[in-house]
């Protein structure tokens, strides 16, 4: 089992900057993979960033270059600076963690640990 505490959400105009972090404790073989999710009112979840045990990442283009995810595995903490920010960004970011499975932390292979999920609201 793995527990996990997201913070760091809240409030900025945009262009501004927020660091989200998550804090894992429990079994680390289940965090492999870990990544950060949002999900806006009225749309889909959707995946943001993942970061592998390698620190090999991927993101939503949506946010390339403009957010780094990042961890530190003796703190068991993942990151997720987000720089640049708009409008549509602003959703629940949730952390999430998993086993990798043939190495690969892809989203086609459900996430199966969630924290309870923190609000990024950006202003225009």
């Amino acid at each position: 089992q793995v527990q996990l505490v997201e913070s760091g959400g809240g409030s900025v105009q945009a262009g501004g900057s927020l660091t989200l972090s998550c804090t894992a404790s429990g079994s680390s073989a289940n965090t492999d993979c870990m990544a950060w999710f949002r999900q806006a009112p009225g749309k889909e979840r959707e995946g943001v960033a993942i970061i592998d045990n390698g620190d090999t990442t991927w993101y939503a283009d949506s946010v390339k270059g403009r957010f780094t995810i990042s961890r530190d595995n003796a703190k068991s903490t993942l990151i997720l600076q987000m720089n640049s920010l708009k409008a549509d960004d602003s959703a629940v970011y949730y952390c999430a963690a998993r086993r990798s499975v043939f190495y690969s932390c892809a989203l086609a292979v459900p996430y199966n640990y969630w924290g309870q999920g923190t609000q990024v609201t950006v202003s225009s």
